[in-house]
């Protein structure tokens, strides 16, 4: 039994110096299972070795790291695996490629610039609190 595959490219403009961005074509990607899917990415940026970042968000679920593309460097996130998911910066763009899919690979992708939040000179600090409400850690 063939099983199709859904995979969203959500179109976001991450505003990140005044003239840096990166496109991403709308729209759904359909592939089967097993196949091989490329996701478009093109970007802007005044910085001469920029970083970009490639995210997975499940049906409600948060944004989460996949890998970063930097030079001439890939860098996997721990969970994800290296041999199927992977990219690199060519000219203004950083495709990522998804091969032998699984029906978990059904997700929205995004693609990112960095730096994604910019005009905040301070440390950002965020608490990690349990379910009884007690924090379990501050992570700077």
């Amino acid at each position: 039994m063939e099983h199709r595959l859904w995979i969203i490219l959500a179109a976001l403009f991450f505003e990140c110096k005044g003239e840096d961005r990166v496109i991403q074509p709308t729209g759904d990607v359909i592939a089967a299972e097993g196949d091989t899917v490329t996701l478009d990415c093109s970007f802007e940026t005044t910085t001469a070795f920029p970083y970009l970042f490639w995210y997975k968000q499940e049906v409600n679920d948060f944004p989460k790291y996949i890998l970063k593309c930097y030079s001439q460097t890939v860098e996997n996130a721990a969970d994800f695996e290296k041999d199927r998911f992977n990219a690199a910066i060519n000219n203004k763009s950083v495709p990522l490629k998804i091969q032998k899919l699984q029906l978990s690979d059904s997700a929205v992708y995004y693609c990112a610039l960095q730096p994604t939040v910019t005009g905040n000179t301070k440390t950002l600090y965020k608490n990690l609190w349990s379910k009884d409400n007690t924090i379990l850690d501050n992570i700077h």
